[in-house]
């Protein structure tokens, strides 16, 4: 479909969003209810779907051992293949005695530019060793200040296209356990000190939309001296502030009884769980145990709200889940996965007058979206000479949870223009970043058969006939 130009217009009167739980969506039909509405029911969709910011990544790494760098094409394969993530690590060998020379920075322009041109975004990772062997570990505190620094206008400028920073920086893998610079059995919160400093470098060098995941929980829980009680709540969840802004990721995942030493005790698994509820996660198996079993899997990932995974690693893991069917689940399941339920819509709509809808999305993912998402209704007339209006709505979807139902309810006074028209009515969930907001492979495609419009992005929910 041809995009037609947009206006929004002022006539919107109320816009109420209400959680509710309901059961799942049935076939599509239509039928009259009590007050002049007219019911739609929507078919859920049996899809693998491909949606931004969720699901299985492609891992790719950097060093100043060789000269790669990610292409357009690359990024547009990688969506051919199902994956809209990439994990980007950067190993930073050669700079562990000084500062990051314009060369590589240039090389990360290129691969964030690639990703923004390909329709992709990416994990970001940085470290400065690949092994338990390759010492030294890390860099001494204040040149990983300072490199995190150079970093800054990078990850400013292109975190449109950056989905999650992992801490990094520390240890090797910069998964923060071997180190030479930061006190491998740290103890007391002064010996967490350095740590915390490197976390809040990367927090401030990066948008207050976007989080940084840290590897266990203890390290959030000791860095900002916290207790297991003292986890992100509704009320506190998405406010901008530094721990509303620390998130997980596990790279041992489902491998034994404590994910090789991700938790300590049960109350770490459990400030985990209310954690993720409202932050990112994600990470890798790493290795095939009892643990990584099919039952088990799925519910460790509903319990921690899963919303990234490696696609490669562990094959064993991999492997297994796909022989013994629940591979399909997970990579539907993965972070979002909203479907339409049901809808109702004025029956017999009239210029000038009030217009109402109320849609019903359930998350049958194991994530709510992580990032800010904007949601708008567009009225697209069938004519090719009428006008396209947009009504913005007052939704998060960052709180459209796992297994819960919401509905947006819409009223609005159709514009006089719209008079002996007739539009189809579209449900949008664009990226709200203006390089990507008008990207269709940037947009959320609802979980449901016949409604996603690829051209544009758009997810065509009715069809109206304004008198």
């Amino acid at each position: 479909m041809r995009r037609k130009k947009q206006f929004t217009f002022a006539w919107l009167l109320t816009f109420i969003i209400i959680a509710s739980a309901c059961g799942p969506s049935g076939p599509e039909s239509g039928g009259e209810n009590d007050g002049g509405m007219v019911k739609v029911t929507y078919k859920e969709s049996d899809e693998v779907i491909i949606n931004p910011e969720r699901g299985f990544y492609n891992y790719n790494s950097f060093s100043t051992k060789d000269d790669n760098v990610l292409t357009a094409e690359q990024v547009k394969r990688n969506r051919s293949a199902g994956r809209s993530l990439m994990l980007n690590l950067y190993y930073l060998y050669d700079f562990r005695d000084k500062p990051i020379s314009s060369e590589f920075l240039n090389r990360i322009e290129i691969n964030m530019k690639a990703l923004r041109e390909g329709g992709g975004k990416c994990v970001l990772r940085f470290a400065y060793s690949d092994s338990e062997e390759n010492k030294p570990w890390d860099a001494p505190l204040d040149l990983v200040l300072q490199h995190i620094e150079q970093l800054k206008p990078y990850l400013t400028n292109y975190a449109d296209v950056i989905f999650a920073v992992e801490a990094g920086f520390i240890g090797a893998w910069g998964e923060w356990y071997y180190t030479d610079h930061f006190n491998m059995n740290p103890q007391t919160p002064e010996d967490y000190v350095p740590r915390k400093k490197v976390l809040e470098a990367l927090l401030n060098s990066l948008p207050k939309e976007r989080m940084v995941c840290v590897r266990t929980p203890a390290y959030k829980l000791n860095c900002f001296n916290i207790s297991y009680p003292d986890t992100i709540t509704a009320a506190k969840a998405y406010n901008g502030s530094i721990l509303s802004r620390i998130s997980s990721h596990n790279d041992c995942f489902l491998a034994s009884s404590n994910d090789v030493g991700t938790f300590n005790n049960s109350q770490e698994r459990a400030f985990w769980e209310s954690e993720t509820k409202y932050t990112v996660m994600g990470g890798e198996t790493c290795g095939l145990s009892s643990y990584s079993a099919c039952e088990n899997a799925v519910l460790q990932m509903e319990k921690y709200h899963w919303s990234y995974l490696n696609s490669d690693y562990h094959p064993s893991v991999l492997s297994d889940w796909r022989t013994k069917g629940c591979f399909e689940e997970i990579s539907k399941r993965m972070g979002y996965r909203l479907v339409a339920t049901e809808g109702e819509f004025t029956k017999e709509p009239r210029a000038g007058e009030k217009w109402s809808m109320k849609l019903k999305i359930k998350n049958v993912g194991f994530a709510a979206p992580v990032n800010p998402r904007e949601v708008e209704l567009l009225l697209v007339p069938e004519s090719e000479t009428g006008e396209t209006f947009t009504i913005k709505i007052e939704a998060d979807p960052r709180k459209w949870f796992a297994g819960e139902e919401q509905s947006l309810d819409v009223a609005y006074t159709l514009p006089p223009a719209t008079k002996d028209n007739k539009y189809a009515v579209y449900l949008n969930l664009p990226d709200p970043a203006s390089t990507l907001s008008v990207r269709p492979e940037y947009s959320i495609r609802m979980a449901n058969q016949d409604m996603w419009e690829e051209e544009t992005g758009y997810n065509r929910i009715h069809t109206i006939a304004v008198k």
